[in-house]
């Protein structure tokens, strides 16, 4: 792949000096919205910008950039470290339809975000391999109109894909489970496409790791079978990615990453959400100032923790562009 020189000067900014993408996720909306009940819709709003902005101001020095939205996060663009990268959110939280078509952010373009301060841009995207052309033409047109934007404004783009089955109710099931591999890598090989554009690819694992032979209670693969599908992942994926924690535990997550390099994955890093800073949400929304607490203490531990294991795991993104 060919990067421009300003958007590999911009993937360096969002980087640690490894030149490793070790990013912060609170980019999340409608999960925090049911985090924050039993307020008004302003004290909720000013609440959940608050907290944004906390977790900018405490946690970002130890991020090598973080991701955030023009929502609640406007505030938090301001607080974050002066060292720390800024990727933003472009798409809609969450859908609208049973079809999980992504739809914009209302007023909001990839020069707008831009002029914002943005280093980068994502956008989410629900995609199930075996949905019917019908429904996921519109999605691939989606992605191929963000990418062409993101060439114009000369800026990294970062897709995320959410892997589902339309015809199940519970991705975290066992049945699921079954198949997500063969629905995640797939995905992977259709937007590495180069009609897309897409920069940085923000990826779930291909297996889910509570069914993996020894992290949960039933297993679905082996060990070995888990392994083969970490290094097909990894494989197909011609471009820099990153994983995305999935709202499971800090513990869990780590594991799964040292599982991933033994796999052989070449991940490039991470970008962490929940698993890192979930935990201070009620203490900061019952008292601010223990939550601030909260975040210098036990938030940074998080990301000092997983800084360790990301340092231990990931691949520098300039050896993947020379493969």
């Amino acid at each position: 792949m060919r990067y421009s020189e300003n958007k590999k000067a911009c993937l360096e900014k969002l980087s640690n000096k490894d030149g490793v993408i070790a990013a912060l996720a609170i980019d999340q909306r409608g999960s925090m919205e049911k985090m924050v009940t039993g307020f008004s819709d302003e004290e909720r709003t000013k609440k959940i910008e608050d907290f944004k902005t906390a977790v900018a101001k405490e946690l970002t020095p130890y991020s090598s950039s973080i991701l955030l939205d023009p929502l609640y996060g406007k505030k938090a663009v301001k607080a974050r470290d002066e060292n720390c990268g800024l990727i933003m959110a472009y798409e809609i939280t969450g859908f609208r339809d049973e079809f999980r078509q992504p739809e914009y952010l209302v007023g909001w373009s990839v020069k707008r975000l831009k002029d914002l301060g943005a280093d980068a841009v994502k956008i989410l995207l629900y995609y199930d391999v075996d949905d019917t052309e019908e429904n996921n033409t519109p999605k691939k047109a989606f992605v191929e109109r963000v990418g062409s934007e993101c060439v114009g404004e000369d800026i990294p783009f970062f897709l995320e894909i959410i892997s589902y089955d339309k015809n199940m109710d519970d991705m975290k099931s066992k049945e699921y489970a079954k198949v997500r591999p063969f629905k995640v890598n797939q995905a992977v090989k259709e937007f590495v496409k180069p009609q897309y554009h897409v920069d940085v690819l923000k990826l779930e694992t291909p297996v889910n790791m509570m069914f993996v032979e020894g992290y949960g209670e039933e297993a679905v693969y082996t060990k070995e079978e888990a392994k083969k599908f970490f290094k097909e992942q990894s494989d197909i994926a011609n471009m820099p990615f990153i994983f995305l924690s999935g709202g499971v535990s800090t513990e869990l997550f780590q594991d799964t990453l040292y599982f991933a390099k033994e796999a052989g994955s070449k991940f490039n890093g991470v970008l962490c959400g929940r698993a890192t800073w979930k935990g201070g949400v009620p203490v900061f929304i019952e008292n601010a100032e223990q939550g601030n607490v909260w975040l210098k203490e036990t938030g940074v531990q998080n990301i000092e923790d997983l800084n360790k294991v990301i340092k231990d795991t990931a691949t520098p993104w300039t050896e993947t562009l020379e493969r």
